[in-house]
């Protein structure tokens, strides 16, 4: 699904991004962690042509796309939920998800689905993206991201800033579609105990290089923690 191969970037004369490779297959969760300032959110960044790469490349369903721009990415079937949700604040509820058709014909329909994943959302179609709750955002966020029916969902730290009940129900809807086995998913998250239980993949990165990686059960006897923890 995704194939990324010695991508190297930098921030003016700063290496952030050091010969990172890494697969996220369908019907995977594949897992990055890493403390703050490792390069996981500019890795992401890349992937969608946020920012550009020095070398490397990038591969989705088998075509290079490291030139190709945000805006193609995304409609080649690559779904992004950005570090700090960045919903639309003053669009209701119903505006945001419909951002997330933008590039499907007119009148298309909100997916169902949506909202049998995301309850709450139905409930609040009318109300102003700002005027719901941090993890309301989130789901949101997420909803707004599976609108188009993506083939790979990228997720920049899910769970920051999130009542204990809505990760569960966000652990819930990532293994769900993971299992439905026609969709990749790659999940930055610092949250270990939430990225153990869903990671069928996990890679650690360390000053902008992968410096671990194996079998998400294999977590705890490769010591992922210890690797992790600030």
């Amino acid at each position: 699904m995704l194939n990324v191969r010695n991508v190297n970037q930098f921030y003016g004369g700063s290496h952030i991004l050091r010969d990172v490779s890494l697969e996220a297959q369908a019907g995977q969760v594949t897992v990055i962690l890493g403390r703050n300032g490792v390069g996981k959110t500019t890795l992401l960044k890349s992937l969608m042509g946020l920012v550009p790469i020095k070398s490397g490349a990038i591969e989705f369903l088998g075509r290079p796309i490291q030139q190709w721009t945000p805006y193609q990415r995304a409609r080649a079937g690559i779904g992004f939920v950005p570090q700090g949700r960045e919903i639309f604040a003053r669009l209701t509820v119903e505006e945001n998800l419909r951002m997330g058709l933008a590039y499907r014909p007119a009148g298309t329909a909100i997916p169902a689905e949506l909202f049998e994943l995301f309850p709450v959302l139905r409930q609040m179609l009318g109300r102003r993206g700002g005027d719901l709750s941090g993890g309301q955002q989130q789901q949101l966020a997420i909803a707004r991201a599976l609108a188009a029916g993506p083939k790979l969902l990228v997720l920049d730290e899910p769970t920051e800033g999130i009542q204990p009940s809505i990760i569960k129900d966000i652990g819930r809807v990532i293994r769900m579609l993971a299992g439905r086995g026609d969709m990749a998913i790659l999940l930055v998250e610092q949250y270990y105990d939430f990225a153990r239980e869903l990671a069928d993949r996990y890679l650690v990165m360390e000053r902008g290089e992968v410096i671990a990686q194996g079998e998400g059960e294999s977590m705890e006897a490769d010591g992922v923690r210890r690797l992790v923890t600030i």
